[in-house]
């Protein structure tokens, strides 16, 4: 077993695609439930060309941390997932989707000049893999700390209302 994860981890065995508690990118809707039983599906509040529906559960356990996702989907597949967890837990889900995803294609941490109010830090690492795409963001000194994964341009069309 600590071959397989040493392997992993070094990025000579291929990781799986971008999942999350065996949900993958491109799953049809009914694997939502059985991934996250206590989600709730329902209509995109506005009109996108990226989705159609999301489904929300408040309490998941994601790599053995609690968590929050959200799974959005166009034509009953999935499209795109966002989970929020704690940023104390920054290192362990770090650990997790090193594991899961492989090494990344970039890891930084971006500093952000805001004036007087000093300098914001903001952790990164992002996994690309043909037209699929994770980013695990942290911002420093702060609770706040998530992940995203999604297919084609669904970051850049979701919130363009149409």
């Amino acid at each position: 077993m600590r071959l397989v994860l040493a392997l992993a981890l070094a990025g000579a065995v291929p990781a799986l695609a971008f999942e999350a508690n065996g949900l993958r990118l491109g799953a049809p809707e009914s694997e939502v439930t059985r991934a996250f039983p206590s989600a709730r599906c329902k209509a995109l509040e506005w009109k996108s060309e990226a989705a159609d529906r999301r489904c929300d559960d408040s309490r998941v356990a994601v790599g053995g941390v609690t968590a929050r996702i959200t799974v959005y989907l166009k034509a009953g597949t999935v499209q795109a997932f966002d989970i929020r967890f704690d940023g104390r837990d920054l290192e362990r889900m770090k650990t997790h989707f090193r594991v899961a995803y492989g090494v990344p294609a970039a890891e930084v941490t971006e500093v952000i000049a805001r004036g007087d109010k000093g300098e914001r830090r903001v952790f990164k690492m992002r996994w690309e893999k043909g037209a699929e795409r994770a980013v695990l963001t942290a911002l420093e000194n702060s609770k706040r700390a998530g992940l995203e994964a999604w297919r084609g341009n669904f970051d850049t069309e979701i919130y363009r209302v149409k």
